[in-house]
C-alpha cells in the first residue's frame, strides 16, 4: 500500500493519481505513450538520444528530497504523472464561488473553458523542446547541455501533466485534445504552435538563457494563476510543476550573468573602458554588452505577448468562475471577488500613454503582467550590479511595454524602447539598433561551437560558481555516444 503522495513506479507510467486502480485512464494514457515517445524521437534533443544524462527525476512530492539524481538516457527518462499533495477540506479562494469546497470534478457549466485552459498550457511544453532541439550540438560546456536536456525533459513532463487532465477528465474530446498537442510544430507554417513566442526559432545559447528567463517566467506567472483554481487536479498540477520550473528560470538567469562575467572579463583584461566598442569587443570572442540588450529588447517583447490583451473579458470571465485566479491570490488582501474594484491600466490616448482605471475584473492581465515585469526586473537589476561591479559603465533596461509588440493596446504602435512615438517607417529603419540584426545573428552564431571535454567552457561564457547536485568543476555531465 502506498502511502499519500509517493510515488507509484510499478505502472508504466510513475505516478502518484492511483493510476493502477484507475484503469481507463491508465489505458489511455498507455496508448497516447508511443505516439509521444515518436514525437520525442523526432523532436526532442537532436542527436543525443543514446547519451547518458545526469538528470533529476521526481520520486516523491514533498518539499524535502522529491527528486534523485542519475544516469539516463532521455527516451528512457521516467516522465509520469505527479499532483502536489491534496490539501483536505481544500476551499476555493475566489471569484463567485468564494469559500465553496473547491471541485474534484469538472463543473459541468465551465467544461470548455478548463479543458481550453489545459490546451493552451499543455501546448507550449513541447512547443520549447522543439524550438531546443538543435541546441545540444553547440553546447558550451557539458555542465550547459546537461540542464538543457534537464529542462526539456521537464517541460516534457509538463506536457503529461496536462494531457492527464485532458485524458481523465475530458472524456473524447480531451483524447483528442491530447492527440492534437503531438499534432502541431513549433514554427510549422500549417500546424503552428498556439502561442506567437512558442513559433520563434531559438537559434543560439544566449537566445536559451533569454528563453528561460524571460519567456519561462511568464510560464511561471500562468502557473502560479492556474494553482490558484478552483478546479482542485489543475491546482495541485501546476504547483507541483512549480517546483521543476524553478530550475528552468536559474538557468536563464545564471546563464545570461555568465555571459556578462565572459564579457566583463575579457574587457578588463584588454583594457577596453567603452562598452560600445564593438568591433574590439567581439574580436576578442564574447558577446558585447548592447547586443546583450537588444536580446532582452527581443525576449522581453515577446513574452509581454504571451500575456494577452490588457482589457480581457475571457480573464475577467476565468476569475468570476473561480478557474483562474491571480498571481498569488491567496496572499493578497482584498474581496477576492473584484466587486467594484479598479485597476490603473496603461494606455494609449492621443498620441501619449496615460494609465486610466478600468474594471479590475478586465484588467487581471494587466495585473498579472504587471506582477511578472516587477519580478523580472529584479533580475535584470541584479544583471547590472554585475556590470557595475566590473567597473563597467552600462545598463541593461527593459524596454517600455509598447516597444516592439503584437498582441494587445500596443499591437498597432511603433516606438523606441524609451516609448518614444515612431512611424512605421521610422521603427523599420531603425530596429536593428535595438533587436537582434542579421549581422548580430551571424556573430553570435560563430561563437556557437560544442565543447565537450568536461571542467571546460567555451570562450564566451564563464564557470559556474557551483555545479549541479554540487559536483565538482570537471563531473562528466554527459557521457556522449
Amino acid at each position: 500500500m502506498l502511502e499519500a503522495n509517493a510515488v507509484d513506479y510499478e505502472t508504466s507510467i510513475p505516478n502518484n493519481v492511483g493510476l493502477s486502480s484507475d484503469r481507463r485512464v491508465l489505458k489511455a494514457l498507455e496508448k497516447w505513450h508511443p505516439g509521444y515517445l515518436s514525437w520525442w524521437n523526432e523532436m526532442g534533443p537532436e542527436g543525443f538520444q543514446d547519451s547518458l544524462v545526469y538528470l533529476r527525476t521526481a520520486v516523491g512530492v514533498e518539499p524535502g528530497g522529491w527528486a534523485k539524481f542519475d544516469y539516463v538516457r532521455m527516451p528512457e527518462y521516467r516522465w509520469g504523472v505527479l499532483l502536489a499533495p491534496k490539501e483536505e477540506n481544500r476551499l476555493i479562494g475566489f471569484g463567485q464561488h468564494k469559500g465553496q469546497p473547491a471541485w474534484q470534478e469538472v463543473p459541468g457549466e465551465y467544461r470548455s473553458m478548463l479543458q481550453r485552459l489545459c490546451v493552451i498550457q499543455g501546448d507550449t511544453e513541447p512547443a520549447s523542446v522543439e524550438q531546443q532541439r538543435h541546441l545540444g550540438a553547440t553546447a558550451p560546456s557539458l555542465y550547459d547541455m546537461r540542464n538543457l536536456f534537464q529542462v526539456n525533459v521537464e517541460e516534457a513532463r509538463h506536457l503529461w501533466a496536462m494531457v492527464y487532465l485532458l485524458q481523465k477528465y475530458f472524456g473524447k474530446e480531451g483524447r483528442s485534445e491530447a492527440e492534437g498537442l503531438l499534432i502541431r510544430r513549433s514554427g510549422d507554417e500549417d500546424r503552428p504552435r498556439m502561442l506567437g513566442a512558442f513559433n520563434e526559432a531559438t537559434p543560439d545559447w544566449l537566445s536559451f538563457f533569454m528563453f528561460t528567463y524571460f519567456t519561462d517566467r511568464d510560464g511561471k506567472m500562468q502557473l502560479e494563476s492556474l494553482a490558484q483554481s478552483g478546479f482542485d487536479p489543475l491546482a495541485r498540477t501546476t504547483r507541483f510543476m512549480l517546483t521543476e520550473e524553478a530550475h528552468h528560470m536559474f538557468v536563464g538567469e545564471s546563464g545570461v550573468s555568465r555571459v556578462i562575467q565572459r564579457t566583463c572579463d575579457a574587457m578588463n583584461q584588454a583594457g577596453i573602458e567603452n562598452p560600445f566598442d564593438i568591433d574590439r569587443i567581439r574580436a576578442l570572442g564574447v558577446i558585447d554588452l548592447p547586443t546583450i540588450q537588444k536580446k532582452a529588447n527581443l525576449h522581453y517583447s515577446l513574452s509581454l505577448d504571451l500575456f494577452g490583451s490588457e482589457i480581457s473579458t475571457n480573464a475577467a470571465t476565468a476569475f468570476n468562475n473561480s478557474l483562474k485566479g491571480r498571481y498569488r491570490e491567496d496572499k493578497i488582501e482584498d474581496d477576492h471577488q473584484l466587486i467594484n474594484a479598479t485597476y490603473p491600466v496603461l494606455k494609449p490616448v492621443n498620441g501619449t500613454f496615460k494609465l486610466v482605471d478600468e474594471p479590475a475584473l478586465t484588467a487581471l492581465n494587466m495585473r498579472l503582467r504587471d506582477d511578472y515585469t516587477r519580478e523580472t526586473d529584479s533580475g535584470v537589476r541584479r544583471w547590472n550590479r554585475q556590470i557595475n561591479k566590473n567597473g563597467i559603465d552600462f545598463e541593461i533596461r527593459l524596454p517600455s511595454v509598447s516597444f516592439n509588440r503584437s498582441i494587445g493596446l500596443f499591437s498597432n504602435i511603433d516606438t523606441t524602447p524609451e516609448g518614444d512615438s515612431l512611424t512605421q517607417e521610422e521603427f523599420l529603419s531603425r530596429q536593428d539598433d535595438w533587436l537582434p540584426s542579421v549581422d548580430d545573428g551571424a556573430f553570435i552564431s560563430s561563437l556557437m561551437e560544442q565543447v565537450t571535454e568536461p571542467g571546460s567552457f567555451a570562450g564566451w561564457i564563464s564557470p559556474p560558481r557551483i555545479g549541479i547536485d554540487n559536483k565538482t568543476g570537471d563531473f562528466e555531465y554527459v557521457r556522449l555516444q
